[in-house]
């Protein structure tokens, strides 16, 4: 991990100080760099494996961390990332024939899991892989060990894309890469004073797992639940004194439900957001819950890192809420044409970036529509288009595109105009095939609005003729992924079958 220097600073300076803290069990910063040395020592009398075929420049140990929203993830990080070893982190929700081949792939050293019975622990075991279970170890967490490697450069993590194929791409992260971005991070998001921060999101993807280093490189306390629960989320916020939150979109609204009835929330200083744009409603419905709180989004990719940021309330200027900001520090943004010409201002294209936090590449998965990086700079496919003064506005991913009738609709314009209807908590949009328009646009929403007729009339004001949903579904509960987003496929197929998920409108 990149900091590993101010880990052990923090360790010195203030051994007592609470660290990480998930479903109220707790470690301080100084058992956690204890415990961090002592499970280093271990891995680093591991037998290597002699079976990886994986290019991994400069790694030594690969761990596969396969715990989960555990208190044992921060320990096992911390040492699975200290020079010269690397880790992969993988979502124990994976279905498990996906962790099962990425398990086949990455050959690891050793599986760290947090049940001895659960699926990745008897993939490991299947596979002759060595598996450890976080807090039943057979060796001694309180041993005395070597001091921590300090920061260096090399590949530390590897991640997975949480992307609609059936094989998550797995991209690698430097040293450098996470260093930089932290520097920048400390300055932007003002966490010079250490403020305690809630993620309630999945460890094993990127929102989380960043907001996690970020707490511990600032000295602060990191706060998370071992599964996501709206109620016990907001009793943290409540009772723990939590000045900043980091979250995703859904995961607001579901503790806007939770704490509808109860007094605002007035402690929290910070809220952060990522993994879709926040709409009208509900930065009024965070403004009503979190009344003192600067609210902020960002865009970015876990290839490319933070693109760009904004701040919608608190800041000295509000920006415009049909934008996602403008450049994160040390990056360019362009949006280019197919033959990847500089389009200028105002005008649609896809969104590329030049950065130096952007990944080195894909381990696997590449097919070439996704992230690539060329002479142009760098990009995830995103569609948007930038304003005179730097704001991005993103339409969409090209392969979500729509064509109906011959003309190209972007989901995420349409959604984001029934986002804006009143009675709208969330929508989803997509595209049936259809004899007569080619694709048919289909929407469904969540929330008290249920006519479809109110529903279509708002969407004449603000859209194009053709961009209109031609039917409307209404949904009582959006099924999520364990990164705290709606699994859009589940909706699509469920309109597909009829599945009782969701419940048609008439007109």
């Amino acid at each position: 991990m990149p900091i590993h220097r101010e880990l052990v600073r923090h360790a010195r300076e203030r051994p007592d100080k609470t660290a990480v803290v998930i479903d109220g069990r707790s470690l301080s910063y100084g058992e956690l760099h204890s415990r961090a040395r002592a499970i280093c020592g271990f891995l680093r009398e591991l037998p290597r494996s002699n079976r990886r075929t994986l290019d991994l420049p400069g790694v030594q140990k690969l761990v596969a961390l396969s715990l989960g929203n555990h208190i044992g993830f921060a320990e096992y990080f911390v040492a699975a990332t200290a020079l010269p070893n690397a880790s992969a982190v993988i979502d124990p929700m994976m279905p498990p024939e996906r962790i099962e081949r990425i398990v086949e792939r990455l050959v690891p050293d050793v599986l760290v899991v947090d049940d001895d019975a659960s699926p990745s622990a008897e993939i490991g075991r299947r596979l002759g892989i060595p598996v450890i279970v976080a807090g039943a170890e057979r060796f001694d967490l309180t041993s005395g060990a070597d001091e921590l490697p300090g920061d260096a450069e090399g590949i530390f993590l590897i991640g997975f894309t949480s992307g609609t194929t059936a094989e998550p791409k797995a991209y690698c992260r430097s040293r450098e890469q996470w260093r930089r971005s932290l520097d920048r991070g400390r300055f932007v998001f003002e966490l010079g004073d250490a403020p305690s921060t809630l993620c309630p999101g999945a460890l094993a993807h990127g929102l989380a797992l960043y907001a996690l280093v970020e707490a511990l490189d600032a000295g602060a306390s990191f706060h998370s639940v071992k599964k996501w629960d709206p109620d016990a989320v907001a009793r943290i916020l409540s009772s723990e004194q939590i000045e900043r939150l980091v979250a995703v979109p859904t995961h607001i609204a579901g503790i806007a439900r939770a704490w509808a009835d109860k007094p605002a929330l007035a402690s929290l200083r910070d809220v952060m957001t990522a993994g879709a744009k926040l709409n009208l409603n509900e930065v009024g419905s965070m403004r009503r819950l979190f009344p003192a709180a600067r609210i902020r989004e960002y865009y970015g990719a876990s290839e490319i890192g933070f693109m760009t940021v904004s701040t919608l309330v608190g800041g000295k200027t509000d920006f415009p809420i049909d934008r996602v900001g403008q450049a994160y520090p040390g990056v360019e943004i362009f949006i280019r044409d197919p033959d990847e010409n500089d389009v200028g201002t105002d005008v649609p294209g896809t969104i590329f970036v030049r950065s130096d936090l952007i990944a080195d590449c894909y381990l696997w998965g590449d097919d070439g529509q996704a992230f690539r990086v060329t002479e142009a700079g760098a990009t995830v496919g995103d569609l948007g288009e930038i304003d005179a003064d730097g704001m991005l506005r993103v339409i969409g991913r090209a392969g979500g595109m729509m064509i109906t009738g011959g003309n190209n609709v972007y989901p995420a314009e349409v959604e984001t105009a029934l986002k804006t209807c009143p009675g709208v908590e969330d929508a989803v949009v997509f595209g049936l095939p259809d004899a007569y328009y080619g694709q048919r646009i289909v929407a469904v929403v969540s929330g008290e609005a249920t006519d479809a007729q109110i529903l279509a009339e708002h969407c004449t004001a603000r859209l194009a003729r053709f961009k209109i949903p031609k039917q409307f579904y209404h949904i009582a509960s959006w099924p999520m992924t364990s990164s705290g987003k709606i699994a859009r496929g589940q909706v699509e197929a469920s309109v597909i079958s009829g599945g009782d998920l969701v419940l048609r409108l008439s007109a």
